[in-house]
């Protein structure tokens, strides 16, 4: 769609509404004015004196549609609330018009971040009762009631987390960057074992050097973690001896008094055995994920996963005999040549095994992912499918999900933390469920940004929060296992930002 600015340059605004909007679109500007009847936008902005109005012109499909928000000049007090706000105006201009030229709503109404519960639960810690927060999400951004009471759920955990945190408390993670294979859907960097095996030991001597120098960092600070989290990647890609040294080091240079949660994503089936079940167990491992993804072979096969349905009950009873006390297990609606019936008899199959935390993923049609590449499938028969193609349409999606609520609800199970990612099938989110008081503080501390993640490993990303403001500062770690090692001094030697950062707070 053609998209035209007039009076401003809020470029990424106009983009997120289009997506949100029209996910099939993509956006193209031009200098030549609107040719009569194309599909395109006109998105204007004017200041006056006392004003700022945002104006929206759309037509789509032959259909012209107008509308205008504004905002008081007198709220504009700096840079970043002029921004917010113009941006806020922009938007909102953009999806009522959207909407009366499509003729429906998005589940998340106008809202187009990645973590909807922030607005919530923001709103309930500056004094505002549920029922005025939740009015901000139906009045302002006018999204459905069934997100808005996910919304709130999430809200409430993520209080209840804010309150049990201590000023001088972080998160681990972990990265790992290896997998057996590469899933059709995955978009994260990591290496295939197969053809990566000759980097693992040179990294985990990197990863050893970054816990040290982690460790001296943190006891020099006087920070104190909270939670552990091993994520990837696949961490039981690793052997049992190899697991064992990792997770000794972490405990041996790193003080783990204060924390009382620690996750380790075993993920997929074909890399749990009962050898690396023990050493998890005995080096403190309390939450492990086993995460079919779906329990229908054919769906398993559509998006290269190497195994099947029986290996995933069978890593979940190797994880059960474990002692572990919490298992997580994922699912993903809308995977390639499923069906509706299909997903509901995963989610059927999984309940049933009880695990104290199931999350159910929405697919998003990631960039980098082999499944991008039949995304023009979307609503196909699903028959003998190749990797991509026969992917749900929406309303089969929302028919999933639609269910994943009634059921997990059934089951006793609650939401309680959900984030929304680019080009998800239907604007939909991703939403961890859990058993009462089996919530994963990690979790709830990554999305909703509550203190800081120090990042170890390949692919992770330090987040430096500062609790009282909500500022935020980013400190990447190489994405490539290769990379990761050729910088592994300037790894370490960044470790001490984290240290200054928090010095200052």
């Amino acid at each position: 769609m053609k998209l035209y600015l007039n009076g401003h340059n809020y470029k990424y605004a106009a983009e997120q509404m289009l997506l949100t909007l029209f996910p099939d679109q993509r956006p193209e500007y031009s200098d030549a004015p609107p040719g009569h009847g194309e599909d395109a936008l006109v998105l204007s902005l004017h200041q006056g004196a006392v004003w700022a109005t945002a104006t929206a012109k759309l037509t789509w499909q032959g259909r012209t549609c107008g509308a205008s928000r504004r905002c008081r000049v007198a709220e504009l007090t700096d840079q970043l609330s002029t921004n917010r706000a113009l941006q806020r105006i922009l938007k909102l201009a953009f999806y009522d018009a959207g909407v009366a030229a499509r003729g429906s709503e998005p589940p998340w109404g106008a809202l187009t971040g990645v973590r909807p519960v922030k607005i919530p639960t923001k709103a309930m810690l500056a004094g505002a009762t549920p029922a005025q927060a939740e009015r901000v999400l139906k009045d302002t951004y006018r999204v459905s009631p069934l997100r808005r009471e996910l919304a709130m759920d999430c809200a409430q955990a993520s209080l209840d987390a804010k309150r049990s945190l201590r000023p001088e408390e972080v998160s681990l993670y972990v990265g790992i960057p290896f997998c057996p294979t590469r899933c059709a859907y995955c978009s994260f960097v990591s290496a295939d074992v197969g053809r990566a095996l000759k980097l693992i030991d040179p990294f985990l001597e990197g990863l050893s050097r970054e816990i040290k120098a982690t460790g001296a960092m943190l006891a020099g600070a006087g920070l104190k973690v909270r939670s552990v989290y091993f994520g990837g990647g696949t961490p039981t890609t690793l052997s049992p001896p190899q697991l064992d040294r990792l997770m000794g080091e972490l405990a041996d240079f790193i003080d783990l008094s204060a924390c009382t949660e620690y996750t380790v994503e075993a993920g997929r089936p074909d890399t749990i055995t009962r050898e690396k079940l023990a050493v998890l167990a005995r080096r403190g491992c309390g939450r492990v994920s086993v995460n079919p993804q779906t329990m229908q072979d054919h769906v398993l096969a559509a998006m290269g996963r190497a195994h099947r349905a029986e290996d995933i009950l069978s890593a979940y009873a190797l994880a059960r005999d474990s002692g572990i006390p919490c298992v997580n297990m994922d699912l993903i609606a809308g995977l390639p040549a499923d069906s509706t019936d299909g997903f509901r008899a995963s989610l059927d199959q999984v309940i049933a095994l009880a695990p104290e935390n199931i999350t159910v993923h929405t697919l998003a049609m990631k960039k980098g992912s082999r499944l991008m590449n039949g995304a023009s499938n979307k609503g196909k028969a699903p028959e003998d499918a190749e990797e991509g193609a026969g992917v749900p349409s929406d309303d089969d999606v929302a028919s999933m999900l639609e269910y994943a609520w009634s059921a997990l609800r059934t089951a006793g199970q609650i939401p309680y933390y959900l984030y929304r990612q680019k080009y998800m099938s239907g604007s939909f989110e991703n939403v961890g469920w859990c058993l009462p008081g089996t919530e994963s503080l990690y979790n709830i501390c990554m999305m909703e940004e509550l203190h800081t993640i120090v990042s170890l490993g390949g692919g992770g990303v330090t987040k430096l929060v500062d609790p009282n403001t909500g500022y935020i500062e980013r400190v990447a770690n190489p994405k490539y296992p290769r990379e990761y090692i050729e910088k592994i001094d300037a790894v370490c030697a960044g470790k001490e930002r984290v240290a200054r950062f928090h010095g200052a707070l």
